[in-house]
């Protein structure tokens, strides 16, 4: 069994990692158009990987893809891995152009694959998360999602972009659209991030619950930022950034009727989110592999696995799940 992961920054090359290190696979296809990344990957993989430098040979040579490249090159990426028949697993957070391969639904089911979108820490794991908490209520009426943290550079300069462009929500059956940076709300985190302003931001995980849950009144999405983080928006990011992240976090609140009572529902989990991502979209990968997801065609993971057992999944190999107990849950 082989699997092509494209992409092997900071989250592509923890996959390749995941997947060797539990020899789920046999072997992994590595590719990036940067010879550097694709170096300091291969020294730390192991000798079961393929290194493939740009331009790459006209076919991909494996079972099923992880497509973990930087915004604006995951669109291309699908269509190739749809063209060849290969199921893929995606580690996306940008709105528009995770909007943009969702039309390429009709393409994947006539191919007869599963093309799972945002299968990273957020979105990914929080869609996980919100998957498990619709159990616990006979009618959900809100699901809010929280997130901290960037996994790599990549991620950081679509984080940078996002707080400057328009967020959408979902609110009485239509999309409304809001400025990026407005909405302030206090949010506690899982320890050790704890409490931190949150902020609306083009995010894609409202897109992917309303596709899993249309009968869902409100979905919101924000973002944690700091007065700096907002100020410098709508500039070109100058300063670089860290080859990874620190510890980032994720948080999903939902909430409803359980029999004859209101109650709210708070899940969250902390870890460095190119760790978080790794872990979920190798997780997600192998799911695909062994015939374990419930759908063909596009569809995030909040329709695509079985909440319970991809959470204990993700606990084995080290991302664990909290539950927010105490006043601390209806912030």
């Amino acid at each position: 069994m082989r699997v092509a992961v494209l992409g092997a920054g900071a989250v592509g090359a923890r996959v390749a990692r995941q997947l060797l290190a539990s020899d789920s696979v046999d072997q992994v296809l590595l590719r990036d158009v940067s010879s550097e990344r694709l170096a300091r990957s291969a020294g730390s993989i192991g000798d079961r990987v393929v290194i493939e430098h740009h331009p790459f040979p006209a076919t991909l040579d494996a079972d099923a893809v992880v497509v973990a490249s930087p915004r604006g090159t995951q669109l291309a990426a699908v269509e190739e891995a749809i063209s060849a028949g290969l199921p893929a697993v995606l580690v996306s957070d940008g709105l528009a152009e995770t909007v943009a391969i969702l039309r390429l639904d009709r393409a994947a089911r006539d191919a007869g694959i599963p093309v799972l979108v945002g299968a990273g820490f957020a979105p990914g794991l929080t869609c996980v998360l919100v998957a498990h908490g619709m159990s616990w209520f006979d009618e959900v009426d809100e699901i809010h999602v929280y997130k901290m943290g960037a996994g790599g550079p990549a991620c950081a300069l679509v984080h940078h972009r996002a707080l400057s462009r328009f967020s959408y929500d979902w609110r009485d059956d239509a999309w409304t659209r809001r400025p990026g940076g407005s909405g302030r709300e206090l949010c506690w985190f899982p320890e050790p991030v704890g409490p931190r302003d949150c902020y609306r931001a083009a995010l894609a995980d409202p897109v992917l619950l309303h596709h899993a849950f249309p009968g869902v009144g409100r979905i919101t999405s924000r973002m944690a930022a700091t007065r700096r983080d907002r100020l410098t928006a709508p500039m070109p990011m100058l300063t670089p950034t860290h080859v990874e992240g620190g510890t980032g976090a994720v948080r999903v609140e939902l909430r409803g009727r359980r029999g004859t009572a209101q109650e709210t529902l708070v899940l969250g989990a902390a870890e460095r989110p190119a760790v978080g991502a790794a872990v979920v979209a190798a997780t997600a990968i192998e799911w695909v592999l062994d015939g374990r997801v419930s759908v063909g065609g596009m569809a995030g993971l909040a329709e695509a696995v079985e909440p319970v057992g991809f959470l204990g999944e993700l606990a084995d190999r080290g991302l664990a799940t909290e539950i927010f107990e105490g006043d601390g849950a209806g912030s």
